[in-house]
């Protein structure tokens, strides 16, 4: 806003307060004493200048971004820890349980065992809260001496963990919070609900999906692929808890009366072939894994957007614009096996298929 006040600008401008008999030659008298002068008010509309982005959600960050949110209510998400599952078994190779509170390590994190699931199948929960805990899997060593125990491994990610949240993922449900209030259970106060839980990164509702008072929420993980099947079941538990006497009693967020389903996002599957003239700088296997990745970013930026086709034209930019590729036949490049766009229905995902590039 105030990028044409710098030092030579008002210095210029406190020069020409000075009559013109006056010697105003840098190094001169008059010079050196408005210098200082000249450098403080460039300092002070630097301030300004980031004190004025500050106080917009659209260019504001950090605290005073989330100072912003405060006044509609907006509270940060923290970070999260991964929940997981663990197997365990005795020397017999048969199911075992081992008792809740116990704490096992692996790859320098530590998961605490914290419900039983079935026989010799537990929920774990990772000390370290973020996304770290949902990385590592494997054998897991116990902290203390388990008599009985013969194998404790790590497998799937129930809910996975979250990091902080970022400005940019801030900023999106502070928009959604200004400009599509959350009102009296409207469709904008389901998506709101939704995405407080953590694991969840985006929200659709269809309401009415089922007859009159029925809601149905599909839901997205952080990376804009399906959410996992905990997160889907604490989102349930949040706005429309099965308990006493059942759904639609208004025991969560959800008004009495609205009877709420959370599903995971179906998937359309984005298969491409191409054939490419590659530049020589790369080769066919790195152009492959760089297209793939520059196509698995589009699909996240369409998702649950107002238009989340996948063009067929946009299909052959992302390509020309990948590393590597000097051109590529137009006359092979498919699809999912046509040269038409591919339509994703509400509430579905597009995800990454096969790819085949020769």
């Amino acid at each position: 806003m105030y990028e044409d006040r710098t030092f030579d600008a008002i210095m210029q401008e406190l020069l020409d307060e000075v009559p013109a008999e006056v010697d105003k030659r840098e190094g001169s008298i008059v010079y050196v004493a408005l210098a200082p002068a000249a450098a403080k008010i460039e300092t002070l509309y630097q301030r300004m200048d980031a004190d004025y982005r500050l106080s917009h959600a659209q260019t504001s960050s950090g605290a005073e971004l989330r100072a912003l949110g405060a006044d509609f209510g907006l509270d940060p998400k923290a970070a999260t820890p991964a929940i997981r599952k663990g197997l365990f078994k005795d020397d017999q190779n048969a199911p075992f349980d081992v008792p809740i509170g116990s704490t096992f390590s692996t790859s320098g994190l530590n998961f605490t065992v914290t419900e039983k699931l079935a026989a010799g199948d537990f929920k774990l929960q990772c000390e370290t809260a973020g996304t770290t805990g949902n990385i590592p899997s494997g054998a897991l060593l116990p902290q203390d001496y388990i008599n009985g125990l013969a194998t404790a491994t790590l497998t799937s990610v129930l809910v996975p963990g979250e990091d902080e949240e970022s400005d940019d993922e801030y900023r999106v449900r502070y928009f959604a919070q200004v400009r599509t209030p959350p009102t009296s259970g409207n469709r904008a106060a389901y998506r709101k609900w939704a995405l407080e839980m953590p694991g969840i990164g985006d929200a659709y509702v269809q309401p009415n999906w089922n007859g009159p008072n029925t809601v149905k929420v599909f839901l997205l993980g952080p990376d804009k692929l399906p959410a996992s099947a905990g997160s889907v079941q604490a989102v349930k538990d949040y706005i429309d808890p099965n308990i006493g006497l059942g759904e639609g009693m208004g025991e969560g967020q959800a008004p009495a009366g609205a009877v709420v389903t959370t599903v995971s996002a179906p998937t359309v599957a984005i298969n491409v072939s191409a054939t490419v003239v590659l530049s020589g700088s790369r080769t066919l296997a790195q152009v492959k894994t760089d297209f793939t990745a520059a196509l698995i970013a589009h699909l996240a930026s369409i998702a649950y957007s107002q238009d989340r086709s996948m063009k067929f034209a946009r299909l052959g930019t992302i390509l020309l614009d990948t590393p590597g590729v000097q051109d590529y036949d137009t006359s092979k490049l498919l699809l999912n096996g046509g040269t038409a766009n591919v339509q994703v229905p509400a509430g579905s995902v597009a995800v990454i298929g096969a790819v085949t590039l020769t």
